[in-house]
C-alpha cells in the first residue's frame, strides 16, 4: 500500500517517506521496503556482506489520541462558497459589486457551514481535553467514495461513538410520539417544535457504514446528537430518539469517560481500524 504517514522499515531501519509503496502488516502496524527482502537476498548470493538488520520500534506507526482538526471540511466548503459568491457578485456587478458584499451577508445556506464548524470545533476542543490512552478521537472523517463525512468517531473503554455536533440557538431539543391504535407509535425528534427527524435518520446512515467496517466485531455502537448553544431545560433530562442518543456537551463527556471493559490495546486497535475505514480529510 502507499503510506499515508513516514514509517521505518521492520527489516532494515530505512526511513519510507509518506506517498511510497510499502508491504504494511496491519496486525503489528510495521511497514517493510518492498526491494528489501529480494535486493539482502541478491547480496547474500554475490557474496557480499550485509549488515544485522535493525530492530524496528514497536510500533513502527501510531496515531495520537485525537486525530484529525475538528471542523475543517466545513470551514473549507464555507470558504468555497463564500468566494464563488463573491467572484459571481463582482463579475456581474463590476462597479457596485464590493458595496453589495459588504451590504449583503452570505445566504443561510452558506452561513450554516460557518455555524455547523463552529460547533464541530468547540466539541473537538471538550474532546480533545478528556482525551488519552483510554479515549480516543478521530475528527472529521471521510467517508469513502462520497462527499459526506463524519464528525467525530470516539473509541473508550464503553465502546465506539458516532457523534454529530448540532448548534440551534436558543432551540430546545425535544420528542413527540406518534402513532396509535393502527400505527406503531414512535418518537420524533423536535428542536424548537419543528421536527427534525433526518438528522435521526442520517445519524443510522453513519452508525450502518461504521457497523459495517467494525464487521465481525462485537464492541458496542452507539450514535449521538450532541446539541450546543440549545435552550436546554435546568435540570436536563437525557432521551434517546430511535436509539440514537440526544445529549448536550456535559453529558457527552461523562458519557465518555465510564468505565467499561475495553483495555487500552483494544481501544488503540479500534481507532486504527476506524482511522483506516475513514480516513481524515485531505
Amino acid at each position: 500500500m502507499k503510506l499515508r504517514y513516514a514509517g521505518a522499515c521492520a527489516r532494515c531501519g530505512t526511513t519510507i517517506e509518506a506517498g511510497v509503496t510499502a508491504d504494511y502488516v496491519r496486525a503489528t502496524r510495521s511497514v517493510t521496503c518492498v526491494e528489501c527482502p529480494p535486493q539482502r537476498a541478491a547480496q547474500e548470493e554475490a557474496g557480499v556482506a550485509t549488515a544485522a538488520p535493525r530492530r524496528a520500534a514497536e510500533p513502527v506507526l501510531t496515531l495520537e489520541h485525537v486525530d484529525g482538526e475538528a471542523g475543517a471540511s466545513a470551514v473549507r466548503e464555507f470558504e468555497r462558497r463564500h468566494d464563488a459568491r463573491r467572484e459571481r457578485v463582482i463579475g456581474a456587478h463590476p462597479k457596485v459589486g464590493r458595496f453589495l458584499l459588504a451590504v449583503f451577508d452570505d445566504p443561510q445556506s452558506t452561513t450554516a457551514w460557518s455555524t455547523g464548524a463552529a460547533g464541530e470545533q468547540r466539541l473537538g476542543q471538550a474532546l480533545s481535553k478528556v482525551a488519552g490512552p483510554r479515549l480516543r478521537v478521530l475528527n472529521d472523517r471521510r467517508i469513502p467514495k462520497t462527499r459526506a463525512n463524519i464528525d467525530h468517531l470516539i473509541v473508550c473503554p464503553t465502546g465506539v461513538f458516532v457523534v454529530d455536533a448540532k448548534r440551534y440557538r436558543n432551540a430546545r431539543p425535544s420528542f413527540k410520539v406518534e402513532g396509535g391504535l393502527f400505527e406503531k407509535r414512535r418518537r420524533v425528534l423536535t428542536v424548537g417544535g419543528r421536527d427534525r427527524t433526518p438528522l435521526i435518520e442520517g445519524m443510522h446512515k453513519q452508525l450502518g457504514l461504521v457497523r459495517e467496517a467494525l464487521a465481525g466485531d462485537d464492541v458496542p455502537l452507539q450514535g449521538c446528537l450532541c446539541f450546543l448553544d440549545a435552550d436546554w431545560p435546568l435540570f436536563p433530562d437525557p432521551f434517546t430518539v430511535a436509539d440514537v442518543g440526544i445529549v448536550w456537551l456535559k453529558r457527552l463527556i461523562t458519557i465518555l469517560t465510564k468505565t467499561g471493559p475495553l483495555d487500552e490495546a483494544r481501544i488503540e486497535d479500534l481507532q486504527w481500524r476506524l482511522h483506516e475505514a475513514f480516513p481524515r480529510q485531505n
